[in-house]
């Protein structure tokens, strides 16, 4: 009998034995499991805003497109346009003699050739869903814009040049008058905001392309 009774008793230190062993087996197994994903940045993408000087829209909206303040200067705009004869202008915009700006497309479409771009000038009787989007650089809109004397806005407009480009997956307005970059969107939400712009009165769109592209016309979804 007594050799039954001692079969059946079971210390209670061996169950406090075992139980502290599941213990340790279970921190061993959760600290060899893998390390949880790294979290996405939430910093934005740098974004390169060139600001209104002067009457320099074209080449602010140049360098805003390329995301680059060296793309193309003052100087070299001016060379272009003093180098251009008058039967090669395509419009009889007024220029400045002394270098200030106000460059028309003929210096916008020159000037992106010495960085191997083209400058597809956009049929606004065409829907701009037949973008293709991926296979263009950028946007240049040629708007009307009101002037200002100071602080003081004028009553009179003048044709005004801006750059629209895509950073980090989303669209935006470069306007070199506006404080900061402004978003548009995704390419759903840009189409709009392109429809919108070409239907106001002596508003032009700029495809920026590579060469490339405009010579195998991908810069079209509709062949």
């Amino acid at each position: 009998m007594l050799g039954a009774e001692e079969r059946r008793y079971r210390d209670p230190r061996d169950s406090q034995q075992q139980q502290q062993q599941q213990q340790d087996l279970s921190s061993s197994s959760s600290s060899l499991s893998p390390p949880a994903p790294p979290q996405p940045s939430l910093t934005p993408p740098a974004i390169y805003h060139e600001k209104q000087r002067r009457e320099l829209c074209a080449l602010h909206a140049l360098n805003n497109v390329f995301q680059d303040g060296t793309a193309f200067s003052r100087d070299t705009l001016q060379e272009i346009y003093q180098r251009l004869s008058p039967s090669t202008l395509v419009t009889p915009h007024k220029k400045s003699m002394l270098g200030n700006g106000n460059y028309d497309v003929n210096v916008i479409m020159a000037a992106l050739q010495t960085r191997g771009f083209e400058a597809v000038w956009w049929d606004k009787r065409r829907d701009v869903g037949s973008i293709e989007l991926s296979n263009v650089t950028g946007f240049i809109l040629n708007v009307p814009s009101n002037l200002r004397w100071g602080p003081l806005r004028l009553p009179l407009k003048r044709q005004h040049w801006i750059g629209v480009r895509e950073v980090g997956g989303v669209y935006y307005n470069l306007d070199s008058k506006l404080r900061s970059p402004q978003p548009i969107g995704n390419p759903d939400e840009l189409r709009k905001f392109l429809r919108q712009q070409l239907r106001g009165k002596n508003c032009e769109l700029l495809l920026v392309v590579s060469e490339e592209v405009e010579a195998h016309q991908t810069w079209r979804s509709d062949g």
